[in-house]
């Protein structure tokens, strides 16, 4: 059965209930807006005596948690080289469990950590930097591609297994106390380096750069000795009044690109060779920063909010107990 239709008269009287709940409704939120404010007026006196309490508070003790529980990190950036990254990785695994077992004696005698109690922990991360994973390199280009069309790119690029591969890596050292580089840091590197393997990998690797360098060099030459005769040819050909005419066929121009191509690869084969003096070469490193994350220097902010939630609340719920009191 359909419903009754409603009179004029009923939907007026439905019109007026509902502007009524509006304005009660309305009305509730501006007594309420009204009781909040009254509250922080009323209470003001009290609520800055405790917000300054939990300034000076928030201050102390900030310093002794500073003084007591200070905490740095090292960063150092490298780039692995030969397809060492695994190797990397696996390297700084081995010495945190180590720095969690507390094995003192391994980190001073075997890697030459001289002050391994002040290392808390020490890790390592790929520094997101997609666009010289693809740099000059197809495959690579290719394979994200290929992959971005089967799932999100940007999961893609956080992937452990694409992202080890970046260039450059970050090791970050966490310390109690603040370190040496000499003593700490030389020594991690140092140790990482020390892989057999990779010395004759970066011997052949070296090697085949320099035979390249030689190679290139010979090549630039030849090519000059051929634009030195273009030029002699069409100066002669100007001092004697003839004209020399070149169809589309004519190499010069692939001769001239030819050359700055191998001139740019000149020059990347003896940035490779910097590169490649470490089997995982050191960036950059930026020692003890001061860690601010947590709570860290926050505490003088954190306490006078503290205080003044922990007041309106105790006054807010004893505001409701005897509310509720009065009814019963």
């Amino acid at each position: 059965m359909s419903a009754t239709p409603q009179s004029p008269a009923e939907r007026e009287i439905d019109l007026f209930e509902m502007k009524d709940g509006l304005g009660n409704f309305s009305s509730g939120i501006m007594k309420r807006l009204f009781q909040f404010v009254s509250f922080f007026i009323n209470n003001r006196k009290f609520l800055i005596v405790l917000f300054g309490i939990g300034i000076v508070l928030g201050v102390v003790l900030g310093v002794v948690a500073d003084y007591f529980m200070k905490s740095y990190s090292t960063q150092v950036i490298v780039t692995p080289n030969f397809g060492s990254n695994d190797y990397l990785y696996s390297k700084v695994e081995l010495l945190n469990s180590k720095i969690v077992q507390g094995d003192t004696l391994f980190l001073k005698n075997v890697v030459g950590i001289q002050e391994p109690k002040k290392v808390a922990e020490i890790s390592v991360k790929p520094i997101t930097d997609v666009y010289r994973f693809i740099e000059n390199r197809p495959d690579n280009f290719e394979l994200i591609r290929l992959m971005s069309e089967d799932a999100d790119i940007k999961k893609i690029i956080e992937d452990n297994v694409t992202s080890k591969n970046y260039p450059y890596h970050q090791i970050l050292v966490t310390s109690a106390k603040p370190i040496d580089k000499k003593k700490v840091v030389d020594p991690i590197l140092k140790y990482i380096n020390a892989s057999e393997y990779f010395k004759k990998i970066q011997a052949i690797n070296i090697q085949n750069v320099k035979n390249k360098i030689v190679a290139n060099d010979l090549i630039i030459r030849q090519i000059d000795g051929v634009l030195n005769g273009f030029s002699q040819n069409v100066n002669g050909s100007q001092k004697s009044d003839k004209l020399i005419y070149f169809n589309e066929n004519t190499q010069l121009n692939d001769i001239i690109k030819s050359k700055n191509d191998l001139v740019i690869e000149q020059g990347n084969h003896k940035i490779e060779l910097v590169n490649y003096e470490k089997i995982v070469k050191e960036i950059n490193t930026s020692l003890n920063l001061k860690n601010t994350k947590g709570i860290n220097g926050k505490m003088k902010f954190i306490f006078p909010l503290l205080f003044v939630f922990i007041f309106t609340g105790y006054r807010f719920f004893k505001m409701v107990y005897l509310t509720q009191k009065n009814k019963l």
